[in-house]
């Protein structure tokens, strides 16, 4: 039987020595910052999808308790494997995934963990089985990362050039006050720009004055440098 020891260990056998160091201050985990307290490995995540994909089996249960781990390529892995998982499973299988993915935020707890998931199964669930009051509960959450997983499960959205729900979550991460919150949206509005400009632009014109400097920097950046100059000079 496959068993989170068994991952623990192939991570353990991928670390590069001095990346562990490197990894805690990319991403913030000093004191007061959003990622205190988080440790590292060293693992890149290249081989963590490689062994993601070894344990793709690995059971729920299992999966659990590489959440709970205090490292965070354990973490990580068990995200990609729950990824992978969903995009293998039939119906059933992908509304347990759904759920458990839900039951489990508070332990998808930094940035890259909600960014290779969220569009990949909270958003990929929702585009076939919509839940308004469930977005809707986690856009004003006060955990961080359940805010940016609504905004980044719209992403599924975008790529399937519906560019509405996006649109309707980010007027309400207007007022956001976490730098990762403007980063998000900003992103996520750059990416409805990719297909749509006019989309992006209308959403800007409506709403400029509102956003944040960096959202609305990460938004401007695929559009022409006479639009950026105007948008960034209101």
């Amino acid at each position: 039987m496959l068993t989170h020891k068994s991952v623990q260990t192939a991570l353990k056998s991928n670390i590069k020595p001095g990346k562990a160091e490197i990894f805690s201050r990319f991403f913030k985990t000093g004191p007061g910052q959003y990622g205190a307290g988080d440790k590292f490995l060293g693992v890149m995540v290249p081989e963590q999808r490689q062994i993601a994909k070894q344990f793709i089996d690995l059971p729920l249960v299992e999966i659990e308790k590489l959440l709970n781990s205090t490292w965070h390529e354990e973490r990580l892995t068990a995200v990609l494997i729950l990824v992978y998982q969903y995009q293998q499973a039939d119906e059933k299988k992908q509304k347990r995934i759904f759920n458990f993915y839900l039951a489990h935020t508070s332990r998808i707890n930094n940035w890259d963990l909600v960014d290779v998931s969220a569009d990949k199964i909270i958003g990929a669930y929702l585009f076939t089985h919509p839940d308004q009051k469930l977005l809707d509960k986690l856009v004003i959450s006060s955990n961080l990362w359940e805010r940016r997983i609504a905004v980044l499960a719209s992403f599924y959205f975008i790529k399937n050039q519906q560019f509405d729900l996006t649109l309707q979550l980010a007027k309400k991460l207007l007022t956001d006050q976490h730098d990762l919150m403007h980063k998000a949206v900003g992103w996520m509005l750059r990416e409805i720009g990719k297909r749509d400009e006019a989309v992006l632009i209308k959403f800007l014109e409506a709403n400029l004055k509102k956003m944040p400097r960096t959202m609305l920097r990460y938004s401007l950046e695929r559009l022409g440098e006479a639009d950026r100059r105007r948008f960034m000079a209101k």
